[in-house]
């Protein structure tokens, strides 16, 4: 069930109000938190499950907009669109220095809310505002636990996800940031390791049904406008696209690609108008992302956490870039990449075509190590919640996160209907 924030508190038959907090800054955390609702309702929890977006409980009369014309978040998913993301290191200490300024007017208009809620347990998806996040639950709510999931791979300390010194249960997906943790001065008794990054459950249906007699890759392909046979890449940036995906599909006039816009109208436009001797199949936004990457052979993108894993999770080795234009908190993902064998880790796309070379040239091998990676982390995390609200010590989430992902992935015949290609082919070259 899900709730609007404000509503009644408890209902008659005692069930916990879990809130999800998100932002919708780059749309990740947005999406891990519907993930992790839609997980919680399949796997029947007596829960009712409420998102709150942190900016409409900050500012709910929307005088920012008002005022500027835009969303908070808009400015940050702007830069990740036009790609320009040199300097947001630097921004981002600013931005935590204005969050600490600020603290004391975050601790009394969070507090308000959680008073007028009466959350039972608050799940925090998003970096930067924890400690005002657990400071005010503290107060309002001191018997509510306070959880952290983190959708990064990495933390990049100081302040960003870990917290040091709060009332802070965290959920890391990666050895790596259970060690930062650590090394934060986090107890361990508060720290819980899950398997990966949160990815919606139809991942998990999209990529069992690989493995099917009933998903026929070379009729979907034909039906999606691709060839049925040859090394296909998916090109993706977000939710927003990126500019650098021009650049990518000129390099690679003779390769097959998917190329995923999101909500950039613009962007795919201009793609449409770009000739190239392969097939290209333009896509705006569109809920069925694991059905495309179901039809590719490997994926090109930034080291996002949610589009890498997801592209790991679907069988696809993966070509990103590290560089100053690198997001801080993403990294530490292509060290990952590497240690791993994912994939190709490249200076700039500029060389793309000699990293699809790379991967076509070990595609075996990468595909081998892929596959080798098994996340399961939507389904663990309900697990973790749920000790912490019954007051149970840490354990390794088991019985009901391994039953239900494996019933998940058990009926998964129309997982994989890729919709036939409606837009125009690109054109190709006289």
């Amino acid at each position: 069930m899900v709730l609007s924030p404000g509503q009644a508190t408890v209902g008659a038959n005692m069930q916990p109000l879990v809130d999800l907090v998100y932002f919708n800054a780059g749309g990740g955390h947005r999406a891990a938190a519907q993930a992790l609702q839609q997980a919680i309702a399949l796997q029947q929890r007596s829960w009712q499950v409420r998102l709150v977006n942190l900016t409409e409980v900050l500012d709910p009369q929307g005088l920012f907009r008002r005022l500027t014309g835009i969303e908070p978040e808009d400015l940050y998913n702007k830069r990740l669109a036009s790609g320009f993301t040199l300097g947001l290191a630097q921004e981002l200490k600013l931005l935590q220095a204005g969050i600490r300024l600020a603290h004391p007017t975050l601790v009394q208009r969070l507090g308000a809310h959680w008073q007028g809620t009466a959350p039972d347990l608050v799940v925090s998806l998003i970096p930067n505002f924890n400690r005002a996040l657990a400071d005010s639950l503290a107060l309002a709510r001191p018997q509510a636990p306070f959880v952290t999931v983190l959708t990064d791979m990495a933390d990049h300390p100081p302040n960003f996800w870990v917290e040091p010194g709060v009332d802070q249960q965290l959920v890391c997906g990666t050895a790596h940031a259970v060690q930062q943790a650590l090394a934060a001065g986090v107890p361990a008794a508060r720290i819980h390791q899950v398997s990966g990054m949160i990815l919606r459950p139809a991942f998990h249906a999209a990529a069992q049904a690989l493995h099917t007699p009933l998903f026929d890759r070379r009729a979907a392909r034909l039906r999606a406008g691709l060839p049925a046979d040859g090394a296909t890449g998916l090109v993706m940036f977000g939710g927003a696209g990126s500019q650098v995906m021009k650049h990518i599909a000129r390099e690679l006039p003779d390769t097959p690609l998917v190329l995923m816009c999101g909500r950039n109208a613009a962007l795919a436009r201009t793609l449409r108008e770009q000739t190239a001797r392969a097939p290209r199949v333009v896509v705006e936004f569109t809920p069925d992302v694991a059905q495309w990457m179901a039809l590719a052979d490997f994926f090109i993108g930034k080291p996002g956490p949610g589009s890498l894993s997801e592209a790991v999770h679907m069988g696809l080795p993966v070509i990103v870039t590290r560089n100053a234009w690198t997001m801080p908190q993403e990294r530490w993902n292509t060290d990952w990449v590497r240690s791993q064998g994912l994939g190709v880790v490249l200076r700039r796309f500029s060389d793309v075509a000699q990293g699809v070379q790379q991967v076509l040239q070990n595609l075996p091998v990468l595909r081998a190590q892929v596959q080798a990676v098994h996340n399961r982390a939507v389904f663990e995390v309900p697990d973790v919640l749920q000790r912490l609200l019954q007051g149970l010590p840490q354990a390794v989430p088991t019985a009901m996160s391994a039953a239900m992902s494996a019933a998940m992935s058990a009926d998964t015949s129309a997982s994989l209907t890729v919709p036939r290609c409606t837009a125009q082919p690109t054109p190709s070259p006289a």
